[in-house]
Formats: C-alpha cells, structure tokens, sequence
C-alpha cells in the first residue's frame, strides 16, 4: 500500500533552474568578476550543488569561495532574478500537492539549497507543505546516490515499498530506485533531455497522476 510521496523540486514541481543559472552567473560576475560559459548555464540543469560546485572549481580554479558561500550568494541573487523572471510551475503541480496532502506522508527531497527551496515554495501555493525536507546541504551524498530518498524513507517511518518517489532528471531517477521506491518520473520537465527509461513508469506530465493511477501502481 502507498503511503507516501518523495518529491523532487527543480524539473518536476517547478522550472527554476534557468533562474538559478542566472542568477550564479550575476553573483560570480558582480561579486568575483568571473565570466561563465554558457555551459556552465547548462551543466546545472539537472544537477545538485554538489556536481555544480565540483564543475565550477575544476573549470575556474580561481573561484575562492566555498560551496556553501557559493550557495548563499546565488540564493541572494536569485531574489533579484525571481523578481523579474518569475518562476514556472509545472503542470498539475498544484493539484498534485492539493490531493496529496490530506492522505499522505510527503517529503521533498532536492539537489538544491534549502534556501532556495524556501524561495520556490511559495509560488507552488499553501498545499506546498511537507512533512521532512532534505535539501543539497542535508546529505553527505547527492543524487544519484540514494542518501537523501532514504533519509526521508526514516524521518517519515516508511519502508521504500509504501513510497512513490517523483522525479525527472537521469540521476535522480537512479536515486530513487537504489533506495528501493517505486519511481514515476515526468516528461514535462525533463528539459535537459535525461534518460527516463529505467523509471518504473514515465507520464508526460504530473495531471497524469490521480489517486487512480496510484491504485493501479498497487495493483501492479
């Protein structure tokens, strides 16, 4: 039986990744007058701040300051960038958090900060509110290590049988499944182009998920 939802946030409830691009490329070139490539843009789609900051150091090895200044920085910036490019949330996002709410345990588990998370979850509405939330600062691993899914797996006393995790991106849909969770992943944000095949089930978009669908999953 389902009891339980772990959510990704960046490609599966909201599109904010190209904000927090530019955002990262304001702050190293306003505050370390460094100029980024558009690959670096490119590279975080997808990624935690893990992978980001790794790729960042390797390829500007004058950058001076440590992945959590890195964070702060881009988090403070990207209230600038929010303000005037907004946010996008994705289809059936919304409605997704409404119906899950009341009858399940719920975590987000993200590859970004938990700063940012705090700035993205008020464009998904009051019904954006989770039980546990573990973001890229909370865990020793990223994805597509399961550390953060089966952190959430504790906090919420689920056994990885009575969780759906939703996903997006290649790796996390790789963390999902080395936690043992059923994974449905989203075509409708999967905008870098991830291999969603080893998913369990692939939908375009999350208006696919009803509380039918999910009793299907069981009975599967």
């Amino acid at each position: 039986m389902i009891k339980g939802f772990l959510f990704d946030l960046d490609g599966t409830l909201v599109d904010s990744e190209r904000e927090t691009a530019e955002a990262m490329a304001r702050a190293l070139s306003r505050l370390h007058a460094i100029e980024i490539e558009q690959y670096d843009r490119d590279f975080i789609i997808g990624k935690s701040w893990v992978a980001i900051y790794d790729s960042l150091t390797t390829r500007y090895p004058q950058i001076a300051w440590s992945r959590a200044e890195m964070i702060a920085k881009t988090a403070t910036m990207r209230d600038e960038v929010i303000a005037e490019m907004g946010i996008t949330v994705l289809p059936g996002a919304k409605e997704t958090l409404r119906w899950t709410r009341a009858a399940y345990k719920r975590a987000l588990v993200t590859g970004s900060s938990r700063q940012e998370v705090t700035q993205v979850l008020p464009h998904l509405g009051p019904d954006a509110a989770f039980d546990v939330i573990f973001a890229a600062e909370d865990v020793a691993r990223s994805k597509p290590a399961p550390d953060g899914y089966l952190a959430a797996l504790t906090a919420l006393g689920l056994d990885p049988s009575e969780a759906i995790v939703l996903e997006d991106s290649e790796a996390g849909i790789t963390a999902g499944r080395e936690a043992g969770c059923y994974v449905l992943a989203i075509r409708a944000g999967n905008f870098g182009g991830w291999k969603q095949d080893h998913a369990h089930r692939v939908i375009d978009s999350l208006d696919e998920l009803t509380p039918s669908l999910v009793d299907s999953l069981v009975r599967d």
